[in-house]
């Protein structure tokens, strides 16, 4: 008998709170009659969008403000590094930024860039082409591995200033 009491409880208690959540749905609990949509929300347009990769150089506005050097894309195999505590870096020497570096990972990698005014550059353990433009003259060299190569206004019959555009590398 107290076992038919205790079944008798539970359906009711069950069918009590589902009654009452029906209401709640319906409109019955407020005074309304249906669940006004507006006022529905899908979760999934609130959740994160999509990460695109559009080869952007990170934190590139800050590198130009502080060493006046704009990179714009690359793979992310050839990274701005410290010249100082960096082994295996590309040196790229320049009138206006004096050297700075870069370090290669991976089996190959390019960066597009602007570097005024650059006439050498120390290659390291991986070839490496760079492309070069004075306004409308646009020149391409290889980078020796682990030596110097003139470039721009050093190979330039001319004597041009030369930006530094691009670099390629690959083992």
């Amino acid at each position: 008998m107290k076992a038919r009491k205790a079944i008798v409880r539970t359906f009711g208690a069950a069918a009590g709170a589902g009654i009452l959540a029906w209401f709640a749905v319906a409109g019955g609990a407020t005074g309304g009659s249906a669940v006004d949509a507006s006022s529905v929300k899908t979760i999934a347009d609130e959740g994160p969008g999509y990460a695109v990769e559009d080869f952007s150089y990170p934190n590139a506005d800050k590198i130009l403000a502080e060493q006046h050097i704009t990179l714009k894309r690359g793979d992310g195999h050839i990274l701005l590094a410290d010249c100082a505590s960096s082994a295996d870096v590309l040196e790229v020497w320049g009138r206006k930024n004096e050297k700075v570096c870069f370090s290669v990972t991976g089996t190959s990698g390019y960066l597009t860039l602007e570097i005024p005014a650059v006439y050498f550059i120390k290659g390291n353990s991986y070839n490496a082409q760079v492309d070069m433009s004075a306004g409308a003259v646009e020149k391409s060299f290889e980078v020796k591995k682990n030596d110097w190569t003139p470039v721009g206004e050093s190979a330039d019959e001319q004597g041009r200033d030369f930006m530094l555009m691009e670099i390629r590398a690959s083992k």
